[in-house]
C-alpha cells in the first residue's frame, strides 16, 4: 500500500512541475535534431533604379521577392512588379530552359561538356554542364549550368560559379573574366555596386544582390542575370542527387536579355527567338525535353564551333552564308572552363 502511495505521488510532483513550468511561459528544449525545419530566409527586397523620368511611380520603390523565389527575383520597372529570374527566358537547375517564345523545356546536355545556347553573327554563348551520375533507373545524367562563355565584338567573357564544399551565401562564388583577366567588382558588397570596363566602355557589371548575383551588360546588345547557388541538403536528398561534402555542385541561375539577335539566331535557346520557328514539344508532357545534344556541342567553352554556329559569319540575300570581319577572331582559350511562361 505504501509503494503505491509513493509512485501516485511522484506521479503527482511531475504533474505539478509542468504545470509551474508553463506557468512561468517555460518550456521543455527540444532534442537538438527534433527542432523542425530551418525557418525560411526573409524575401529580399529588389528596386527599380533605372530611369526615374521614365517610371516615376516604381522608381525606388521596394518590393518583396515573391514567395516561391525569396532569394532570386529583380525589379520589373514597367509593371512595377518583382520577377523570378527563373520565369524569364534563360536556364535554371537541372537545366530547364525559357526560350524566347515563352515556353518551357529541358535540355540535360552531358556532363563536363560544352553547348552553343546561343549563336547569332555578332553575339554567340556558350555553356560548360557539370553533373552527377543518375540514380538506378535513369538513363541520363543530372546536369547543371556551371558556367557560360560571350563572345561578342572580338571580346571573351566568362562568368562561372566556383566549385566549393560548404556553401556560405556570404561568401563571393562567382568568377568573371574579360579578356582572361579578372573582373574586380568593388569591394564593397552591396547591391547596386557597379563595375564598367575602360577597353569596352559599354560592358558593365552591377551586383543585384550582395554577393553571388550579377547583371552583366553590353549596351544595345544583350544582358545576362545570374546567381550562383548551390544544390542544397533537402534538394539532393528528394531528388537523390548525392550531394558530397567536397562540392555542393554551385551552379548559374541564368536569364537573358537580347537586343540585337538577326533572324538566323541559333542555339538551344538561340533558336527560340527566331520567327521560322516551330515548338514541337508535347505541351502535355512535364518534362518536354530538346534533344540533338550532338547539334550543339562544342568543343571547348570559348569555341564556336558546334554545328549551328553562326558568330563571324553573315548571310546573302540568298541565304549563302558570307565570311565577316569576326571571321577571323580567334576565340579558342587555355582556360578549361572549368533565365509559368512569358512572351517576347
Amino acid at each position: 500500500m505504501a509503494s503505491r502511495l509513493g509512485v501516485v505521488l511522484a506521479l503527482a510532483a511531475v504533474v505539478l512541475l509542468a504545470a509551474a513550468g508553463a506557468a512561468a511561459g517555460q518550456s521543455t528544449p527540444r532534442p537538438p535534431n527534433a527542432q523542425g525545419p530551418k525557418p525560411k530566409p526573409k524575401p529580399m527586397k529588389v528596386k527599380c533604379t533605372e530611369n526615374r523620368k521614365e517610371n516615376p511611380y516604381c522608381f525606388n520603390r521596394n518590393m518583396d521577392c515573391p514567395a516561391n523565389c525569396p532569394q532570386s527575383c529583380y525589379p520589373d520597372c514597367n509593371t512595377c512588379k518583382p520577377v523570378c529570374v527563373c520565369n524569364t527566358p534563360g536556364a535554371c537547375g537541372d537545366p530547364r530552359f525559357i526560350g524566347g517564345d515563352g515556353n518551357a523545356f529541358y535540355f540535360h546536355g552531358r556532363r563536363d561538356a560544352d553547348f552553343c545556347v546561343v549563336s547569332d553573327r555578332d553575339l554567340h554563348i556558350n555553356a560548360h554542364f557539370i553533373g552527377k551520375s543518375g540514380h538506378s533507373g535513369m538513363s541520363r545524367d543530372f546536369t547543371w549550368i556551371q558556367a557560360i562563355a560571350v563572345l561578342f565584338d572580338g571580346h571573351r567573357l566568362y562568368l562561372g560559379a566556383r566549385k566549393t564544399g560548404t556553401w556560405d551565401d556570404a561568401v563571393e562564388h562567382l568568377d568573371i573574366t574579360l579578356d582572361g583577366e579578372p573582373v574586380y567588382l568593388p569591394a564593397d558588397l552591396i547591391e547596386g555596386a557597379k563595375w564598367t570596363s575602360s577597353r569596352v566602355p559599354e560592358l558593365s557589371v552591377t551586383r543585384t544582390k550582395a554577393t553571388n548575383g550579377v547583371l552583366v551588360a553590353v549596351a544595345g546588345k544583350f544582358s545576362v542575370r545570374a546567381n550562383a547557388v548551390p544544390i542544397t541538403e533537402e534538394e539532393s536528398r528528394v531528388h537523390r542527387y548525392g550531394v558530397t561534402a567536397d562540392d555542393c555542385l554551385a551552379h548559374l541561375e541564368l536569364a537573358f536579355k537580347f537586343d540585337a539577335l538577326t533572324d538566323d539566331v541559333h542555339g538551344v535557346v538561340g533558336q527560340t527567338y527566331r520567327s521560322d520557328y516551330v515548338n514541337h514539344f508535347d505541351v502535355r508532357a512535364s518534362m518536354p525535353t530538346m534533344g540533338g545534344g550532338a547539334t550543339f556541342t562544342t568543343s571547348s567553352l570559348f569555341a564556336a564551333d558546334c554545328s549551328v554556329a553562326r558568330y563571324g559569319v553573315s548571310r546573302g540575300n540568298d541565304g549563302a552564308a558570307v565570311l565577316s570581319e569576326l571571321a577571323g577572331v580567334t576565340c579558342a582559350s587555355g582556360m578549361d572552363g572549368k533565365g509559368v511562361v512569358c512572351k517576347k
